[in-house]
């Protein structure tokens, strides 16, 4: 078995070239451009609009339905009625710098499990191909899949799921490529287990 101490090394390159790339993505080239749009305020009004509401910050869908009012014929036409939609208030204007941080942080802890299911999985000394299959497999788990869901209730647009999603497995093809070109060779477990102490 190979533990997460034996690729700390591993992990850490993938973890800082996959918020390299990420950057790029999202940065330099163009497929995200049209993921979000921005209001323009001059005609609606909306800043003051929501600034007069006092919403406290949080996550908020529209029109209003709770489930035991779901019955009620004022609710139902308004629910039907539209427009429908989610806005998310922040506590405070968004700190560029401590995203980048949270960010970071979250492709470290996905490289950290993804290095664990291959370690448990595949031994030292197994080839390429075999180890980047695995790591693969679950690098796509952890960059793609987790959020799909909650992308799906909350109303994201196809285009920047499918965007998200092809940045996902690109990062997990740069996560299992590395951790497959660093894989501990046979010898080296052997090795460990020769030296005073070992079995």
């Amino acid at each position: 078995m190979v533990t997460v101490i034996d690729l700390w090394l591993p992990i850490l390159i993938a973890a800082i070239v996959v918020f390299f790339a990420s950057s790029i993505m999202w940065m330099l080239l163009p497929h995200h451009h049209k993921d979000i749009q921005f209001l323009e305020d001059k005609e609606s009004g909306y800043v003051e609009a929501i600034k007069s509401l006092d919403i406290k910050p949080g996550l908020y869908m529209y029109p209003g339905c709770d489930h035991k009012d779901s019955k009620s014929k004022e609710v139902m036409d308004r629910w039907n009625a539209g427009p429908w939609g989610v806005l998310t208030v922040f506590p405070g204007k968004p700190n560029f710098g401590m995203n980048l941080v949270k960010t970071f942080l979250a492709f470290l802890v996905i490289t950290i499990f993804v290095a664990y299911i291959t370690g448990v999985g595949v031994g030292p000394g197994a080839d390429y191909l075999h180890v980047f299959r695995v790591a693969g497999a679950a690098a796509v788990l952890g960059h793609c899949m987790g959020g799909l869901c909650g992308a799906f209730f909350m109303g994201k647009p196809t285009r920047f799921i499918i965007t998200d999603f092809i940045d996902g497995v690109v990062y997990a093809l740069l996560t299992a490529g590395i951790i497959a070109s660093m894989w501990p060779a046979a010898q080296s477990a052997l090795d460990g287990m020769l030296l005073p102490g070992g079995p």
